[in-house]
């Protein structure tokens, strides 16, 4: 049991971050950690590793958002609560819940394991409204509820215009429901130089249904009464994949490359890589089909 009789506690309201004196302990510390954890950070000046873990610290602790605080003590200035602790090397941290010492460590810790020590504390952070709507519409929009997946896309984009996942996936919807020039209006909110694969993923999708003949009943008639017809598998795929069937697309640009991988100078291939990026990197279309890919160029 900490015995730190005597201090009196002060009433001034707390910060994430802080300095405290043997004095100041009492409040800073034990009462302050009935309201929410404390960390304790014990350093001194001339300490090497407290100059590294010190920074990392109050980075993580400010990206907790307040739901921990750091007190600081140099142990030089307020040697009592240190010998208290039976500090005995810096740099020490103690983390303090209901007026005592709960968890603790020593020395200096990457910032994921500082990251780890204060989740044990608090808790996983509870979800934004903004991130729960995001997985709601992305929720409806697998389950091809695309009205609900708009909705809430929009919700989102009330919230945060400038949100990409957003942004991608408003699009995404209206590109789905064959309105193009929606799907085009909405891409516009998105920066031209953004890197997002969402987007990226988007904007190939449109550039595919934008080039779409409208042929595709015609085109598998062609293909299934000439299998050998390159030219015309090239064009069912543009088809396909104008529609959002990736995976057929993908089916027919492959068995081009199976009979000639150089056809029209790698283009069979180029469009490959488009559809890919159009279905998106990590879907099962683009991981399945980079597979094949794969077998047939290093076969």
């Amino acid at each position: 049991m900490l015995d730190l009789g005597g201090m009196k506690p002060k009433t001034t309201a707390p910060a994430a971050v802080i300095d405290a004196t043997d004095a100041s302990f009492m409040a800073d510390v034990v009462e302050a950690s009935r309201t929410q954890p404390v960390i304790v950070d014990f350093w001194a000046p001339w300490c090497g590793p407290c100059r590294q873990l010190t920074p990392a610290l109050e980075k993580v602790v400010a990206a907790a958002g307040g739901a921990v605080r750091l007190v600081k003590v140099n142990i030089d200035e307020n040697p009592a609560v240190a010998g208290q602790l039976r500090v005995q090397s810096i740099p020490t941290v103690y983390a303090f819940v209901d007026g005592q010492p709960v968890d603790g460590f020593q020395g200096a810790l990457p910032e994921s394991q500082l990251k780890a020590f204060i989740d044990k504390l608090t808790g996983p952070p509870e979800p934004s409204e903004l991130e729960v709507l995001l997985e709601m519409a992305t929720e409806s929009l697998g389950l091809g509820d695309m009205g609900g997946a708009a909705q809430a896309y929009a919700q989102v984009l009330q919230m945060d215009p400038s949100n990409v996942k957003a942004i991608a996936g408003l699009a995404r919807c209206y590109l789905t429901a064959g309105d193009l020039e929606r799907a085009r209006e909405v891409l516009a909110m998105a920066k031209p130089e953004s890197t997002d694969v969402d987007i990226a993923a988007v904007r190939a999708a449109l550039a595919l249904a934008e080039s779409g003949s409208g042929e595709g009943e015609a085109l598998k008639r062609r293909v299934a009464a000439d299998p050998a017809d390159l030219e015309a598998r090239f064009e069912l795929a543009g088809a396909l994949a104008a529609e959002g069937d990736f995976a057929g697309a993908v089916d027919q640009l492959l068995a081009i490359l199976t009979v000639d991988r150089a056809w029209k100078e790698g283009l069979a291939k180029t469009q490959l890589l488009t559809v890919f990026e159009a279905a998106g990197p990590g879907s099962e279309v683009a991981r399945a089909g980079r597979r094949k890919l794969s077998s047939l160029l290093f076969a």
